[in-house]
């Protein structure tokens, strides 16, 4: 029987990448007959619950969230122990110290073992800790024998030893909180003096020392109510219920705003100095212009007037506008690569990115219908063929692959070998391939129970320039596919130096040695790559004005994860685009016209576009998504785009043989 949505993502064995799972084809399950791979039976939403649901996105919630609510609502009958522990130590001590002596009972054992690690541990540990650990020893050994206390005591003595080992000598990466506070007081009390510098408070001083502590520190999760919601809607219909739920809020939402619109007229009709209305798209490439010529009176004059009609919460207009005067105010002060290097980072955690990904889903239509197209292409490429091989170009999560996972596992004569090869940027810290080894660790467990012969291969690099044919070990016999979603367009459009090839055509070329049945190519309709700052500039201002009117026009305008989708993900590319220049400026799509005269130069050549994935790509933008939506064909690409303008293309590729 084929899995289920709630067995789906059960937990699953350790993941071995390099052995095919030997488990019998998934029969196909019934139903009407049409193509599995043009239904609408998405498996994005049930992989992000997986995620979400897993147990290590709560274990490090203490080190970023100390003070949360709930946190400390789970904390406080351990709390109680401890202080419980600690009480009772203290009146253990102070009997002692009086010269009262009591007889030592095999009950009474654990104490004994807990002051014994106590005056070991001291020694490693800095000032005050000592209560907490004498605490937290006394309850450990609580509860247990003579000879169990003894055993265990042991037992935990080495492997504090052995833990011993790989910590620094000295204690300057542990936090003494006392001594924290204490010198915070200190230093606002003498830093508050009228016309002094560099002052210094509390929260600064907390602030420095999680500088100062973050390699020490695992990235923390969080956990929130998505995760019931997800888990509750399971695979049936989730995106729809959710995209149901949008409608439903932006009919309420609609009406509240155009209330308080007509209040606000009311209002500054009634007020003597009222604020006139300004073109902030106007004011915006007024104020490029003059940055562009080094006037600074007029920028600084410009931000000022922006910044007081701006917000990150108020409509499209003004939220862009906000984002955008942040990124010229850093170009006009020359911060501009120091304040984007800070917003990377400072990467948002994993359940923050899932929750704006899940609004981004349901409110907009791109990025869910580049997976569809790739999906619904790759399945008629593999028709009758045993193996195929895909080479993912920023795999990340690793989204798009459960589903088409399932429609090959529905393929009738059952599902062919699928080997996956990943390829990742090093993520910062201690594990550079942790977030491709969990993908790959996802998509095994997800073939498994689709019953799909499967591999997965990593690769974690640098740059895609160095991505080879020898990296990938490609079969002769298997169908060769390389995807790409929106990766290329932060590839450098030149090279180092005048005598450099461009690495956009250094990896073309080396997909054309590739000799690929088919390349997926999906990316933005944009040229913002231009040298020129007013040029580029405007062309960003009118790509992103569209993003956020989408985004205004079927998300709640209070609605916390749109913040995060614009704070997350588009404030970072206007930033780039708008303050940095020469290597830190990575934003540099193109439009897909220029994509089309670079591939072809590359000595590949364009397939035609199949006609039943373009119909099931337009009914379902039509029935499920916004009606300004709009989806267009343009010399075989597949045009995405908002009230008229064309934001994303995809087409795909093949090597053309009649090149050597």
């Amino acid at each position: 029987m084929a899995a289920t949505g709630e067995s789906l993502f059960a937990d699953s064995e350790p993941f071995s990448p390099s052995i095919f799972l030997n488990l019998p084809p998934t029969p196909r399950p019934d139903g009407d007959g049409k193509d599995p791979a043009a239904s609408s039976d998405d498996l994005v939403l049930p992989f992000i619950s997986r995620m979400l649901m897993e147990e290590d996105m709560d274990d490090e919630l203490l080190h970023l969230f100390p003070d949360h609510p709930a946190l400390l609502q789970a904390q406080a009958p351990y709390a109680q122990i401890l202080s419980d522990a600690t009480t009772a130590r203290s009146s253990s001590d102070t009997s002692t110290d009086s010269g009262s002596a009591a007889a030592l009972s095999p009950s009474s054992s654990s104490d004994v073992a807990s002051r014994n690690f106590t005056r070991e541990r001291d020694e490693a540990l800095p000032a005050g800790d000592g209560d907490l650990q004498a605490a937290l020893a006394s309850a450990f050994f609580s509860g247990h024998n003579g000879g169990d206390a003894d055993m265990l005591y042991k037992a935990f003595q080495k492997g504090m030893e052995e833990a011993k080992k790989f910590l620094p000598t000295n204690s300057s990466l542990l936090i003494d909180r006392e001594a924290e506070a204490t010198s915070g007081q200190h230093l606002t009390a003498t830093g508050n003096g009228r016309g002094r510098k560099n002052k210094l408070s509390l929260d600064d001083l907390e602030a420095e020392t999680g500088r100062k502590s973050k390699l020490m520190v695992p990235e923390p999760e969080e956990s929130g109510e998505v995760v019931d919601e997800m888990i509750v809607n399971g695979h049936q219909s989730c995106l729809l219920k959710e995209m149901e739920a949008l409608r439903i809020t932006m009919g309420s939402e609609a009406e509240k705003n155009t209330r308080k619109g007509k209040g606000k007229k009311k209002a500054a009709r009634g007020r003597c100095n009222a604020t006139e209305a300004v073109d902030l798209s106007t004011l915006l490439i007024r104020c490029a212009q003059a940055v562009a010529t080094d006037n600074r009176q007029s920028a600084t004059e410009l931000l000022e007037q922006i910044k007081q009609h701006s917000s990150p919460k108020g409509n499209s207009t003004q939220r862009l506008a906000h984002w955008f005067a942040e990124g010229l105010e850093a170009r006009l002060a020359g911060s501009g690569s120091e304040l984007y290097r800070s917003l990377m980072a400072d990467r948002p955690s994993v359940m923050v990115y899932l929750k704006a990904y899940w609004l981004y889903l349901a409110a907009c239509c791109f990025k869910i219908m580049a997976f569809k197209f790739a999906n619904m292409t790759i399945c008629k490429a593999v028709a009758g063929r045993k193996k195929v091989h895909i080479v993912d170009y920023g795999i990340h999560y690793g989204f798009q692959w459960p589903s088409l996972l399932g429609y090959l596992a529905a393929r009738e004569g059952g599902p062919p070998e699928v080997r996956i090869t990943g390829i990742d940027l090093p993520q910062p810290g201690f594990r550079p391939a942790a977030r491709i080894e969990e993908t790959g660790r996802r998509l095994s467990n997800c073939a498994r129970k689709f019953g799909v012969p499967f591999k997965f291969h990593s690769i974690v690099t640098a740059s895609w320039e160095s991505i080879r044919v020898d990296d990938l070990n490609i079969d002769p016999d298997e169908v060769l596919i390389v995807n790409n979603i929106l990766q290329f367009g932060n590839l450098m459009d030149e090279g180092a130096d005048i005598d450099s090839p461009s690495p956009r055509d250094v990896v073309l070329g080396n997909i054309r040695e590739m000799k690929p049945d088919m390349l997926i190519l999906f990316v933005m309709n944009v040229s913002y790559s231009v040298p020129f700052f007013e040029t580029r500039f405007r062309e960003a201002l009118f790509y992103y004005s569209a993003m956020f009117d989408m985004l205004d026009s079927t998300a709640p305008r209070n609605n916390h994860q749109r913040f995060l989708v614009e704070r997350g993900l588009f404030r970072p590319c206007a930033l780039n685009i708008v303050a940095c220049e020469g290597s830190d400026r990575v934003e540099r799509p193109e439009t897909y016209k220029q994509w089309q005269v670079r591939n072809r130069r590359a000595g590949l050549r364009q397939l035609p576009l199949d006609p039943e994935v373009v119909k099931a790509v337009r009914e379902r933008v039509r029935e499920q998504y916004h009606k300004d939506f709009v989806i267009d064909v343009d010399h075989q690409w597949l045009l995405e785009g908002w009230k008229g303008r064309i934001l994303y293309a995809m087409s795909t590729w093949a090597a053309d043989d009649a090149i050597a």
